[in-house]
């Protein structure tokens, strides 16, 4: 198991030091100057070079592209030049609502997904079968934006059940509490989940499905075991592998997802932290934005990775 981990995580090291190139590369390559923006259209060129140097924009982009991964090793991530606060702070403040949302979807996707991918297996051909797979086509052609303008109208606007937009905050001393913010999210959780649990739905269906051919269920039926139990007790596990792999990925496109949704229910999350530093070409914040979502990206892999060898001891052994 240690030699496992251990190349997971030189994997793991390299793809982040890959991901962080690319980001800056990426950036530094796209027009405009955050001190053009700072000071306007109109600015004299002397005090937009002046407040350039200020900001170390007139660093060669190699020296730029060391000191920022020295700052990600340290935490050190700078200041912004909009908000003129520390990027930390800034993306610690932001990710308390991000991270709770893309949570709060994941696990709606992961009720929502098993559930129907089991019971559609277990009727297979059948009316259930097909009523579950209809929904969960129309389901992966919804497009999330428009799914929560839907929900708006809906819970929002005609039966006024939840607010339209905006956060309450985690704490009553804010105005808020645990439940007024879970409230505020249940929605912008639920049209995250819509397409995600549709698109698990059909995989969870497709592997149960491949797994209830094998000899070892058969064998598992013959013995007098209920359908049902084969199902909960044998077949749901083996056919894990593909599922976790799905969910994986699936919790990457949640967070990334929260850009759009944020800015429906103008939710002061990451994501339209991310949207105003473009806007106000503060690269100093999406790049670490950027960064910080590649990291999840990685993070959520290599914990995959890692629960494969907990699922199926065979995939521990191949590592090894």
């Amino acid at each position: 198991m240690a030699v496992f981990f251990l190349k997971r995580l030189g994997t793991l090291l390299a793809t982040l030091l890959a991901a962080s190139l690319v980001v800056f590369t990426v950036l530094e390559v796209l027009p405009g100057n955050a001190a053009q923006v700072l000071l306007g259209p109109d600015a004299a060129p002397e005090a937009v070079a002046e407040l350039a140097r200020q900001l170390g924009l007139d660093q060669p982009a190699w020296r730029r592209y060391l000191h920022w991964l020295a700052g990600l090793a340290t935490g050190e991530l700078g200041t912004s030049h909009a908000y003129g606060s520390p990027v930390g702070e800034l993306i610690a403040e932001r990710m308390a609502l991000t991270l709770p949302l893309a949570l709060l979807a994941m696990l709606l996707t992961t009720v929502l997904a098993l559930a129907a991918g089991v019971y559609a297996a277990a009727r297979h051909n059948r009316l259930g079968d097909v009523g579950v797979m209809t929904l969960a086509q129309i389901g992966i052609a919804i497009p999330n934006f428009w799914f929560a303008i839907l929900l708006i109208l809906l819970f929002s606007v005609k039966l006024q059940w939840f607010a339209a937009g905006g956060f309450p905050g985690w704490r009553p001393a804010d105005g808020g509490g645990v439940l007024p913010a879970l409230r505020a999210l249940l929605l912008p959780a639920i049209s995250l989940a819509v397409v995600q649990a549709a698109i698990l739905a059909r995989i969870t269906r497709s592997a149960v499905l491949d797994v209830l051919r094998e000899d070892f269920v058969r064998t598992a039926r013959a013995k007098g075991l209920s359908r049902r139990a084969a199902l909960l007790g044998h077949v749901l596990r083996n056919a894990m592998i593909p599922v976790v792999t799905v969910m994986g990925l699936q919790f990457a496109n949640l967070l990334a997802g929260t850009i759009v949704v944020e800015n429906v229910f103008y939710l002061p999350g990451l994501g339209r932290l991310i949207f105003q530093s473009i806007a106000n070409r503060d690269l100093v914040v999406v790049r670490n934005c950027v960064m910080l979502l590649a990291a999840m990206v990685v993070v959520v892999n290599f914990v995959v990775d890692l629960l494969y060898a907990v699922i199926d001891p065979r995939v521990k052994a191949a590592g090894a």
